[in-house]
């Protein structure tokens, strides 16, 4: 059988290794075409220039306008400066975010604390002191349960009237410290429901109330029965153990003993007893 020349093999290897040169290429550029375009802006969101606190009203340079790339855009995004100047601020925004709709109060709301009460609610404010506000730990964003004492009957009752009540406000500042100082204010506002609101007025007037901080993500309702005067001694009586009592009749007569005898007999034991 005749051999083929050498140079037809090496043509025809040029020949197949162009062809899938080629191949690999076209290949290629079908795969990175998609990713190309992918990247290309789809359409603005507006960013935050600046930390903007709870309250604030954006202003023109408080934002600006931003090319975002690919199809990952948030939901409910502005992309018109005019769609977010003059709102007030309801979460905290930080520098670089984007500015969402559910971030901003409705337009014509102001800012400041009005643009925090949600639908349906009421804020109040009740005087405290350092005790009745924990320290002065009672801060914007932290919660607690209200407690109320009041004389009834001749005695002190000490029961829970309110729990898991958000802080709106520790004297004028709505704004949350996240390291949690203290504030030492005369005044705490807090968001109740108008049922609630009334009751903490009335609670404020006619009693004295007590504020006990509680974690944030704790909020199961306790059910107690309060604290009354009376049985802060009966604790003390359940505890202590009962002597037996004996009567005066009992303690003179004579006590009486016994002698026990032990005799073996016979490999046997029997005991015998006699009272002295």
């Amino acid at each position: 059988m005749k051999r083929p020349q050498p140079w037809l093999l090496l043509v025809l290897a040029l020949g197949f290794g162009t062809a899938a040169a080629y191949l690999a290429l076209n290949y290629i550029q079908n795969q990175t075409t998609p990713l190309l375009s992918a990247e290309a802006p789809k359409g603005q969101v507006i960013l935050a220039m600046k930390d903007l606190p709870v309250g604030a009203i954006v202003g023109e340079r408080d934002v600006r306008a931003v090319d975002w790339p690919g199809d990952a855009i948030p939901p409910g995004f502005l992309s018109v400066p005019d769609e977010v100047v003059g709102r007030g601020v309801i979460t905290p925004v930080k520098l670089n975010e984007p500015l969402l709709e559910g971030k901003l109060a409705p337009r014509g709301a102001g800012g400041g604390l009005p643009t925090i009460i949600t639908e349906g609610m009421r804020a109040l404010s009740v005087r405290v002191d350092e005790v009745i506000a924990v320290a002065g730990f009672v801060i914007p964003g932290t919660r607690v349960d209200v407690l109320l004492t009041k004389n009834v009957g001749g005695q002190n009752i000490t029961r829970a009237i309110l729990q898991n009540v958000q802080i709106l406000a520790a004297g004028q500042s709505i704004q949350t410290d996240a390291e949690g100082k203290p504030q030492a204010v005369a005044v705490i506002t807090v968001l109740l429901s108008p049922e609630q609101a009334e009751m903490l007025t009335l609670a404020a007037n006619d009693g004295r109330i007590q504020m006990t901080l509680r974690n944030a993500l704790d909020t199961v309702r306790v059910v107690t029965p309060g604290a009354r005067s009376d049985a802060l001694l009966a604790v003390g009586r359940r505890t202590s153990r009962a002597r037996p009592r004996v009567s005066a009749q009992a303690a003179s007569l004579p006590r009486q003993t016994q002698t026990i005898i032990e005799v073996f007999k016979g490999g046997q034991k029997t005991l015998t007893k006699f009272n002295n």
